[in-house]
């Protein structure tokens, strides 16, 4: 008699699935290289662990969540206009780095980092729009469950990439890719 884990508390799971918003696809993850977390430890929306627990390698899903379920509506206040002057390095404007749509890390008043993407372009301000860029859109899961098993003392410890590890690093400054203190 084999024991099939379910989906539950602090197994790390392996998903496959397509994320399909207004009819397009936005994202892939193949079975090869599938995304995988440890589920309920908060790195998913909640309502998207919903929609998986208690299901089993092989199990498939196809589930909607609604824009509040999802990253939320569109936040008005989130779009605002920036002065052309903060971002000039040494006077000078670097070549393509002003261009609508394009997404550009920012750093807000209280030192938090932020994605803001360039809605629009005018004479001496940037019009620039700091809502996740999948706000107000009802997301479209469709997948299957790769694999799931118990995380190990390590992995609830320190997260499944380490990344829980290197955020506690003495230094104080870690690579981009969370793997581990530079």
């Amino acid at each position: 008699n084999i024991f099939i884990m379910e989906i539950s508390t602090n197994k790390v799971v392996a998903l496959s699935y397509t994320l399909v918003v207004d009819g397009d696809v936005i994202e892939t993850v193949t079975a090869e290289n599938p995304m995988q977390f440890i589920f309920g430890t908060g790195y998913l929306l909640p309502k998207f662990e919903e929609n998986v627990s208690g299901k089993v390698v092989g199990d498939s899903f196809d589930f909607k969540l609604s824009a509040k379920e999802g990253y939320g509506e569109e936040n008005p206040d989130a779009i605002v206009e920036l002065p052309v002057d903060i971002f000039k390095i040494d006077g000078q404007i670097e070549e393509g780095l002003l261009t609508v749509g394009n997404v550009l890390p920012m750093q807000d008043s209280d030192g938090n980092r932020l994605q803001g993407t360039i809605d629009e372009i005018k004479d001496d301000v940037v019009v620039m729009n700091f809502n996740h860029p999948l706000a107000g859109s009802e997301l479209h899961f469709t997948g299957s469950v790769v694999s799931v098993r118990e995380a190990t003392e390590s992995e609830l410890k320190n997260g499944l990439f380490n990344e829980k590890a290197a955020s506690s690093c003495s230094s104080g400054s870690c690579s981009s890719c969370g793997c581990g203190c530079e």
